[in-house]
């Protein structure tokens, strides 16, 4: 017990040293009650055009079939929320998109949290993830003590708010496990009254194929529906509002990550500038952006939806 206490610490120092804002731990198990609801919202085709979320559905829900023998999940919360706001009339994108890609900032953080451990821990077979693999991450998040799942289907940590990457680690090792927490919400309906298309249908229950992330971002086709003419406030790529009208994320402080901090056209373009763009000058200056995944004709198509 007492090593197991010992490799819990090291776990979470590690995590601190290596920037993370929050860390939690949780049995490796299967994730049943998340599995009802996964099929659930998969059957009624909230996913939208997103065919991948239907692929790899038992190693979603158990995470001892990404990893052999795992027994811990932990989980790490990296805050991307910006110092900055964008000039008035630019066309809006997400905070999470300011700065540099997570992915890449998440992934290289990952695999040194996973070597340093194994140099002082020892032999540890694991995986490290960041919203590219069939992981839960919020439901391992909210059953590590992190926060919970709010109305707006976002993780939400008490102290802290919801503008996080959450990462995840899977390790074949026994930790101690933190417990979690209640649910904070109450009656507080805010991101629910103040969705834009609806697409948060009931609460914790978010209809991707009617959310503006999703049309903006993940919709590869050349048309977004002529029905939702009018409703995206600007948004161009990705949409923050049920978290901006949260009240936890009063309690949101300035990242300090510096890859996050944003790039200048993010902030100044104009919706002007943004149509003056040329595809290579979208290339050299988002080739690191989580812009990048809309590509040039996407951006084009939002602007330009958006702009009617």
């Amino acid at each position: 017990m007492q090593q197991i206490a010992q490799n819990t610490l090291l776990v979470k120092q590690k995590a601190r040293a290596l920037g993370f804002d929050h860390c939690g731990i949780a049995r490796a198990e299967e994730l049943t009650e998340d599995a009802y609801r996964l099929e659930q919202w998969l059957q009624k085709g909230m996913h939208g055009s997103m065919q991948y979320m239907e692929n790899y559905f038992d190693k979603r829900i158990d995470p001892r079939k990404l990893v052999e023998g795992a027994k811990s999940v932990i989980t790490l919360l990296l805050n991307y929320y910006p110092a900055e706001r964008q000039v008035a009339d630019a066309p809006k994108i997400a905070k999470y998109a300011y700065g540099q890609d997570y992915h890449e900032v998440i992934r290289e953080k990952l695999n040194v949290f996973l070597a340093e451990v194994r140099a002082e821990i020892g032999d540890i077979q694991g995986r490290g993830f960041v919203d590219s693999a069939p992981v839960l991450e919020r439901s391992w998040a909210q059953r590590s003590g992190l926060g919970w799942i709010g109305k707006n289907g976002n993780l939400i940590h008490k102290q802290a708010g919801s503008f996080f990457f959450i990462a995840t680690l899977i390790v074949d090792i026994p930790l101690e496990y933190d417990p979690p927490t209640g649910d904070y919400c109450g009656t507080c309906t805010r991101c629910l009254d103040a969705c834009p298309t609806g697409a948060l249908v009931s609460p914790t229950v978010v209809d991707g194929s009617r959310c503006i992330s999703y049309y903006t971002i993940e919709l590869k086709e050349q048309l977004i529906p002529s029905g939702l003419q009018g409703q995206f406030d600007n948004w161009m790529f990705g949409c923050d509002v049920c978290q901006d009208v949260c009240p936890w994320n009063r309690f949101s402080k300035a990242t300090a990550e510096a890859a996050f901090r944003p790039i200048p056209q993010v902030l100044n373009f104009t919706t002007a500038e943004w149509e003056e763009l040329t595809e290579e000058g979208f290339r050299q200056i988002f080739r690191h952006s989580p812009l990048k995944r809309s590509k040039y004709a996407g951006i084009r198509r939002n602007l330009k939806f958006i702009s009617k």
